[in-house]
């Protein structure tokens, strides 16, 4: 496994990565494009010059992220540093790119705001690229992922099917799309049984509400819905009511749709991630292969591994 430059806050709050990305997704045409002689991402000095001026002269990107979705961005056991696939991929595009990134804990919801606001350069924070959020951002797709209904161990409430979530409390995190899910779902087949949509700030938030039986399941993506029902430190509590994936799609990486330049820059440094298996070596380390995507693209065009 190839080794990707870190560098944690004094404050111990941010989790600093390099990161940086530029141009269109060419294709790299020998891992040597990307890997250099000791086999570690190097610095593409090329992108790097098609970097946006501001970013380049600032020397750092900031990216929002919230930390409660294992295996894809969460706290480690210290409760301040950030890993997980989402950290290690801006590290690995950091050290093709070679500026520095903050990866800095914010509230989901708002993320997309916050982006429009200028208060951050974009969102890395396992969000689903969907139409009605591309009003607002566009989006670097990078892993393909559909809706999971989990519940607790033995399934006390025998749900096996979206329809059985009518006349339940269900608990999911605010602003995702699981949330939109359940609101459809509440409109087209569980009127006469209304679903209790219980909303909450995190995806932790709504996973303690399933544990502690306050509802009957909980909807999260799938990527981390595998990996809570696998893991042995969760997987006493909580098992998937069936093996489908819900409206699968793409997580992408959100940036402000005035921002074209810094779009480009990072399909650009994924493409050569992909080109040059470094995040195919990603996806192995946090057990993701089956979400991959062959091709960086954008706004809901990703492939499937």
């Amino acid at each position: 496994m190839r080794y990707f430059r870190r560098t944690l806050a004094a404050t111990g709050t941010l989790l600093v990565l390099a990161i940086a990305g530029c141009g269109t997704a060419e294709k790299a045409s020998t891992q040597a494009s990307v890997l250099d002689a000791t086999g570690a991402v190097a610095m593409d000095q090329d992108l790097h010059a098609r970097l946006p001026e501001s970013v380049r002269a600032r020397g750092s990107m900031r990216l929002v992220t919230d930390a409660s979705y294992a295996p894809m961005e969460y706290f480690a056991a210290d409760g301040r540093t950030v890993i997980g696939f989402s950290p290690d991929l801006a590290a690995a595009l950091g050290d093709v790119l070679g500026i520095r990134v903050d990866m800095v804990t914010g509230v989901f919801s708002t993320a997309l705001d916050e982006v429009d606001a200028g208060t951050y350069d974009g969102v890395l924070s396992s969000m689903t690229d969907t139409p009605e959020r591309r009003d607002k951002a566009d989006f670097v797709d990078y892993l393909n992922a559909g809706t999971a209904i989990v519940v607790q161990r033995g399934n006390p409430r025998t749900i096996s099917a979206m329809k059985d979530l009518c006349g339940q409390k269900v608990a999911t995190e605010h602003g995702t799309l699981q949330e939109e899910i359940l609101q459809r779902l509440q409109k087209k087949e569980c009127a006469a049984w209304p679903i209790v949509i219980d909303s909450r700030r995190t995806n932790a938030d709504a996973l303690v509400q399933l544990r502690t039986g306050r509802v009957a399941a909980v909807l999260i993506d799938s990527p981390p819905a595998a990996y809570l029902v696998a893991d042995s430190r969760t997987s006493a509590f909580y098992q998937l009511a069936n093996d489908e994936q819900y409206e699968p799609g793409q997580f992408g990486i959100a940036v402000d749709k005035e921002n074209k330049a810094l779009r480009d820059c990072l399909q650009a440094a994924l493409q050569r991630l992909i080109d040059s298996g470094t995040y195919t070596e990603l996806l192995t380390r946090w057990g993701l292969q089956s979400s991959g995507v062959t091709e960086a693209t954008v706004n809901g065009a990703s492939k499937t591994a």
